[in-house]
């Protein structure tokens, strides 16, 4: 594989933003007034691509990979799609980076030490998503926002835009709703699946981009003929090219498809339903991801069908539209990592880092 050529260094004073994502690390050139430059993409270096390649491979390419996009001297702000402790920048796990492996890396002092002329920031991707959320909803008048992504992970990230303030718990982590416990159902009877991080029964194993493809070849077993009179059948389940036959049912009125979506929201739907029933603060719950983006409508369709079935006790007969206000689907122009980390990395230089951000 070729190596590129170092990038030149950038006399404007701007920062490289970095999203590293279980598919794709994109990067760009930002600047807090002339906004995102052109965004360039390559394949993550990472266990979803290459799945014999051990750990300490995987983050040792994937440290080389983030060195050679910063000039010399440069100013960085990384995106990273791991959950990880937001004081000091250690990466705890990444399914789709790095498998099941849970062992502590510090991504920022394995960067410093990789390019110590770089000033790095690094910020958890969900984070990173906030930050442009929160700037993107300035002047609302809102206390807190939230930020769930649906893709190939499934995370959300709190924010009190009152303070800017991010808060942690004892080991730094905040939102990592995809591996908390759920339950599919399929005819009144559970079904098993096995999240990327090695457990069962989490939401993301039912959820997340790779999630609703198990849930789908469940459905396809139990239900071959019904599956094959489906549109959904014109690919196996979770083989390649199945997100847009997924999309295509729907909008052709797929009852079959329908009825997976609805299976796979559930789970989605009854954590939104807690977040906001312990914390009525909350004044927005965005959400955004690729999933949520493939599905369109009908993501938010279903997820309003089971908050309008089952909503908040009493909520839902005194204020009936106060739980579905607060949920809005959102695109990648309002919550885009790369210019979060640029956000995150400015506020960081400027020593207003807060919890859930690192000073360089």
């Amino acid at each position: 594989m070729l190596t590129p050529p170092a990038p030149a260094p950038d006399p404007g004073g701007a920062f490289t933003v970095i999203d590293v994502g279980g598919t794709w690390l994109r990067w760009a050139r930002w600047a807090p007034h002339g906004g995102l430059g052109e965004v360039r993409r390559a394949p993550s270096p990472g266990h979803t691509r290459l799945p014999e390649a051990g750990v300490g491979e995987l983050q040792a390419g994937l440290i080389r990979e983030l060195a050679l996009r910063v000039p010399p001297h440069g100013r960085a702000g990384v995106s990273l799609g791991a959950a990880m402790d937001h004081r000091n920048s250690t990466a705890y796990a990444s399914a789709p980076l790095w498998g099941p492996d849970i062992r502590p890396f510090n991504v920022a002092a394995a960067l410093r030490a990789a390019r110590p002329d770089v000033r790095w920031s690094v910020v958890n991707d969900v984070t990173a998503g906030l930050w442009h959320v929160a700037e993107s909803v300035r002047g609302r008048h809102l206390r807190k926002v939230s930020l769930a992504t649906i893709s190939t992970g499934i995370a959300c990230r709190t924010m009190d835009l009152r303070t800017g303030h991010v808060p942690v718990d004892g080991a730094g982590l905040q939102g990592e709703i995809g591996h908390l416990p759920a339950t599919v159902l399929i005819d009144g009877v559970p079904v098993e699946s096995r999240c990327d991080c090695g457990e069962p029964g989490h939401v993301a194993a039912f959820s997340s981009g790779p999630g609703i493809q198990r849930v789908a070849a469940e459905m396809a077993r139990r239900h071959p003929a019904a599956w094959a009179a489906s549109a959904l059948a014109a690919r196996p389940a979770g083989g390649d090219g199945f997100e847009p036959v997924f999309r295509a049912a729907l909008d052709g009125g797929d009852a079959m498809a329908a009825r997976l979506l609805d299976a796979v929201t559930g789970p989605v739907a009854d954590v939104l339903r807690t977040a906001l029933c312990l914390d009525p603060e909350i004044d927005m719950m965005a959400l955004t991801g690729g999933v949520v983006q493939g599905l369109g409508p009908h993501y938010e369709a279903a997820l309003y069908g089971h908050l309008g079935r089952q909503g908040l006790y009493l909520t839902g007969e005194q204020d009936p539209g106060w739980l579905l206000g607060r949920i809005e689907v959102i695109g990648p122009d309002t919550a885009d990592p790369l210019v979060g980390a640029g956000l995150a990395a400015l506020a960081a230089e400027r020593g207003t880092a807060c919890a859930g951000q690192v000073r360089p």
